[in-house]
């Protein structure tokens, strides 16, 4: 009994609810539904992997490869290996060391601007490139850098060369990392444009009164403060370190520029889709999911350890 009325059993409560917050439960249902079809039932396609895989008869009716690590171990020991882990490795590293810090950079910035009406202009011409088709995207990409592209131009205009940019691999990295920060900054921003606004402003007054200029405000008030975001988000970043989209990477990249362009995703992609070779692809990217997957793990148990902040 709890205030004079009978205890409701877990069943009745929810029945209760459902009915009180009905729209509340179907919206909840979509989502449920929306990864239970399209990312763990397709979990079971992993067993591909392990499998010599002919589509004709089915994941039931192909036969265990033999070895069963047989895909794993052609992977591991092939041509492509370490020039996939590298490629994939660096990207993703000059991504976390210029990429990560740039959304941080521009909400700071933002978060300082008097100016409501500018502050909007801004936020608007950050978001745009987000939400620009990815072949739109890459299509302005190789236009610019071809060798009669605007960049091209200003260099010749200077007094400089021609530079064949989308046929040298040595810019295919900084240029698929540029572009990417360029499109994605002003979007990334807007959780930390969230977090700004959860900071106690008594702590900002408290620190005018200690002394502290704009700039030392920012360091000793607005940054410890959206700190826990921070740690998620770059928890959430590390533990991908091996996932590149391969959309952008099949619009950008060519044949010239596989030593530096080619990653794991367009593998799996070229590989699977393409030559129809679905168990060593499938292979290939169980490996890549169980690497981010270790990563995950081990940068939230560091993290937890070191400031407290984890996913879980």
């Amino acid at each position: 009994m709890e205030h004079g009325l009978p205890k409701r059993s877990f069943g009745q409560r929810l029945i209760r609810d459902f009915k009180r917050y009905k729209l509340v439960y179907l919206i909840g249902f979509l989502c449920l539904s929306y990864y239970i079809i399209f990312c763990y039932l397709p979990m079971g396609g992993i067993v591909i992997a392990f499998k010599d895989f002919r589509a004709a008869r089915g994941i039931l009716g192909s036969k265990w490869a033999d070895p069963w690590y047989k895909y794993f171990d052609q992977f591991f020991n092939g041509y492509y290996f370490t020039r996939l882990l590298r490629n994939t490795l660096l990207i993703n590293v000059m991504d976390l060391v210029f990429g990560f810090p740039a959304p941080i950079i521009l909400a700071l910035l933002l978060n300082e601007l008097r100016s409501n009406s500018y502050k909007r202009v801004v936020q608007t011409v950050s978001y745009l490139p987000h939400f620009i088709s990815m072949v739109v995207i890459c299509g302005i990409i190789l236009d610019f850098f071809s060798g009669s592209g605007v960049i091209n131009q200003i260099i010749t205009a200077l007094g400089g060369e021609k530079i064949l940019f989308m046929q040298d691999p040595k810019y295919f990295r900084p240029i698929y990392v540029g572009t990417g920060i360029w499109q994605g900054v002003g979007y990334g921003s807007i959780i930390y444009l969230s977090a700004l606004g959860g900071v106690n402003a008594d702590l900002y007054d408290a620190a005018a009164i200690d002394g502290c200029n704009r700039f030392r405000r920012v360091i000793h008030v607005t940054i410890p403060g959206i700190l826990p975001t921070v740690i998620i988000m770059l928890i959430l970043k590390v533990g991908s370190m091996l996932s590149v989209g391969f959309e952008k990477i099949i619009l950008l990249y060519n044949e010239t520029i596989f030593e530096t362009a080619d990653v794991i995703s367009s593998f799996v992609y070229r590989y699977g889709l393409q030559k129809g070779n679905y168990s060593y692809a499938t292979a290939v990217g169980l490996f890549n999911s169980l690497f981010n997957f270790t990563l995950l793990v081990g940068v939230n148990y560091l993290s937890r350890k070191v400031s407290d902040v984890s996913l879980w």
